[in-house]
């Protein structure tokens, strides 16, 4: 339990610290190259906050996706534990541990594999790629 205590700080800092928003890939071409990196760059931001004052929202993110599976870790382990609990007497007792231990998995659930599901929604990826395309620049992908 104690090496529990010890590594959840590590590995909630480094998963967080390893968030990081997608953005689109832009193909080098003539526009690409006349303007520049920097430039580029300032381009992209433009494009992602019209898409965002235009109602296309990026998406919950991360973050967002460890507090969800925490909670229904927590809800699926206090159910589980006071069905155990009642079985032997004390669901009162089983339900905190359910729900303690519950937690502790959607925690480790999500922030391992919250990676997996943090591309921008649809409509923001096909919103910045359109504002991109008509500045001139080609998307290819985004990562």
């Amino acid at each position: 339990m104690k090496i529990l205590t010890i590594s959840m700080p590590i590995l909630i800092i480094m998963s967080l610290s390893a968030c990081s928003t997608t953005g689109p890939v832009i193909y080098p071409n003539s526009h690409f190259l006349s303007v520049g990196k920097q430039a580029a760059e300032s381009d992209i931001e433009a494009c992602k906050e019209l898409a965002e004052s235009a109602g296309a929202k990026e998406g919950t993110g991360q973050l967002a996706n460890v507090a969800t599976g925490t909670a229904m870790g927590a809800g699926v382990g206090a159910a589980s534990g006071a069905v155990g609990g009642a079985i032997y007497g004390a669901a009162g007792q089983g339900s905190l541990i359910g729900a303690a231990s519950g937690a502790t998995a959607g925690l480790l659930r999500a922030l391992l594999f919250s990676s997996r599901t943090s591309k921008p929604n649809q409509a923001y990826i096909n919103f910045v790629s359109r504002c991109l395309q008509e500045k001139g620049y080609e998307v290819t992908g985004w990562q």
